[in-house]
């Protein structure tokens, strides 16, 4: 850990630390409904949940930003109600999730229809992203490229903002966090794909913004959903 102190402590006046972005999954989508982005009753307890664990961090003036798809912005909305963050939220379409299902439409077949096996769809979507990562005659606005270029120009974009003293919560999804997770630390696609894969639901990841650039703190923390939270505690 690159600090001589705790990164998570209550602000004080003149607090010059360096600024921390919280990077939060989206809490559970509605797999196998007609709508899948829409929280379930799981989700909304999973956003709940994640508002009061980022209260205790004691962010500072926290500045707030989500995607534009509706399972992010109700979890920003959740988490943001939970805590007691005032500031607006700010939306971003570069922090929207990859389109799974034109995903494993175009690498492996559509998607089962009445799939209710989410690890059969994920071992398909495991394949889908590991291919269209690979895919180096695919270099338009679709292409992998493409979405990772735009996810690290948010996160880029949005560290220049925050000044010493002040923080931010982003509210996202698995791929994103996936795409900037292995930039930051130049993993191959099988590594993308493997954080993909196993990123949780309400998940926190932490990165700090230095001198010298973005560096990744924390990966898919969820210690909020251990003891008496453990069913809260989902990947799909």
């Amino acid at each position: 850990m690159p600090f001589d102190e705790p990164p998570y402590r209550q602000p004080t006046e003149g607090d010059t630390r360096m600024p921390l972005i919280s990077l939060v999954r989206h809490g559970q989508a509605s797999f196998g409904a007609q709508d899948y982005d829409v929280l379930s009753d799981l989700g909304r307890e999973q956003a709940e949940a994640v508002g009061h664990e980022l209260a205790r961090r004691g962010l500072r003036d926290p500045h707030l930003v989500t995607g534009t798809l509706n399972r992010q912005r109700d979890t920003a909305r959740l988490l943001a109600e939970a805590a007691g963050f005032k500031d607006p939220l700010r939306e971003d379409p570069r922090w929207n999730e990859y389109d799974h299902v034109a995903l494993l439409s175009r690498y492996t077949g559509p998607e089962p229809e009445g799939q209710a096996d989410s690890r059969a769809v994920q071992g398909l979507l495991d394949r889908a992203l590991e291919a269209w990562i690979q895919d180096a005659e695919e270099t338009g606005p679709a292409g992998w490229t493409a979405f990772e270029n735009g996810t690290t120009a948010a996160l880029t974009e949005l560290s220049a903002t925050l000044g010493k003293g002040r923080d931010a919560v982003v509210v996202t999804s698995g791929g994103v966090l996936a795409a900037l997770c292995g930039a930051l630390l130049s993993l191959p696609a099988a590594g993308v794909v493997a954080l993909n894969r196993v990123t949780v639901n309400a998940a926190v990841t932490t990165l700090v913004v230095g001198g010298s650039g973005t560096s990744l703190l924390t990966f898919n923390d969820h210690a909020h959903f251990i003891t008496d939270r453990r069913a809260l505690l989902t990947y799909r």
